[in-house]
């Protein structure tokens, strides 16, 4: 990825959220407000309303238990995420939409993973950062917000310092986001459509727009426009929002751009992505089934300049790779 442009903010020393939360016994309330959502679970819009914690699973299949499907140092996220150590990232397993075009499906809808207790969830945080990651990146986090809340006291007894990055679809539960408030340090959620109709379509979202729109305006709130950098050029808080461009303008990217900017900020930054291939069910589908051209991500370039957007990155266009 490129920058477009240069970050401005000066790098600064910034200690990681969860840790004075911790300090003061909020995350242990925070933690017991969080593990009685799983006794009627709202931790997405859907509201299933099932108690994952008696054995019931909903839309998402998530039990009790976090199943994790990979962690690792992870060197192909954002500049100011991977750096040059790598994003430790910890894949998690099952999800809350069902993508047609989903690049991650064996893990994301087949259930490829590994059930771990809390305690190894933590672990696992505390091993990425003895391999020298920048930061502990929770890939699809939603469902499993209050294991991954529960996991942290153990992780700080055993020295966990580093960032934490909430890299979500951005179909948040509300109620689930405010218990994150003062916890996660870097917010990159995905703002990925601007139609509904076409949100339920290709990725079984029910009221995704609103439900999208109201959780970006959260993570705005708790943490606002300015990426804020420590003295490696790393973030250390703020939020990143992810767009991908797809074929035949499905993503409706000039009015998600526009919203953002207008209802937010134009400070707000942006990845925006090229990388869109046909993967699972969308290889055969008559508009999914093919890669962006370089015209429809021109017109993508020119949405992002015409929304007024000034910060963030732009993936380059490779032309047949995936």
């Amino acid at each position: 990825m490129s920058i477009h442009p240069a970050a401005n903010a000066p790098p600064v020393a910034h200690p990681p959220s969860y840790l004075r939360r911790h300090a003061t016994g909020e995350l242990a309330q925070r933690i017991e407000r969080a593990r009685r959502i799983l006794e009627h679970c709202t931790l997405c819009p859907r509201d299933c309303g099932v108690d994952r914690l008696a054995g019931e699973k909903g839309y998402c299949r998530a039990g009790a238990e976090p199943v994790v499907a990979s962690w690792n140092a992870h060197h192909w996220e954002e500049p100011p995420i991977s750096g040059t150590r790598g994003s430790g990232t910890i894949f998690f397993t099952h999800c809350t939409g069902r993508c047609l075009f989903c690049q991650n499906y064996p893990i994301s809808q087949l259930g490829v993973g590994q059930q771990v207790s809390i305690e190894r969830l933590g672990e696992m945080m505390l091993e990425l950062q003895e391999r020298g990651c920048h930061n502990i990146n929770l890939v699809t986090p939603t469902h499993w917000m209050p294991q991954i809340l529960s996991a942290l006291p153990g992780a700080i007894a055993g020295g966990l310092c580093l960032p934490l990055v909430y890299n979500c679809s951005g179909y948040e539960g509300l109620e689930a986001l405010r218990l994150l408030d003062g916890v996660v340090d870097v917010y990159l959620p995905d703002s990925k459509y601007a139609a509904d109709a076409v949100a339920r379509r290709l990725s079984g979202f029910r009221g995704y727009v609103k439900s999208n729109r109201a959780a970006l305006r959260e993570m705005y709130r708790q943490v606002g426009p300015e990426l804020v950098l420590d003295q490696d050029g790393m973030a250390v808080r703020g939020m990143i929002v992810r767009h991908m461009v797809l074929p035949m303008g499905l993503a409706g990217t000039a009015q998600v751009l526009e919203w953002i900017a207008r209802e937010l900020s134009p400070d707000v930054y942006i990845s925006l992505m090229s990388q869109y291939f046909p993967a699972y069910r969308a290889v055969d589908d008559p508009a999914l089934g093919r890669r962006i051209t370089p015209e429809e991500y021109l017109e993508a370039l020119s949405a992002f300049d015409a929304a007024g957007l000034e910060q963030g990155w732009r993936q380059e266009y490779c032309e047949g790779e995936e």
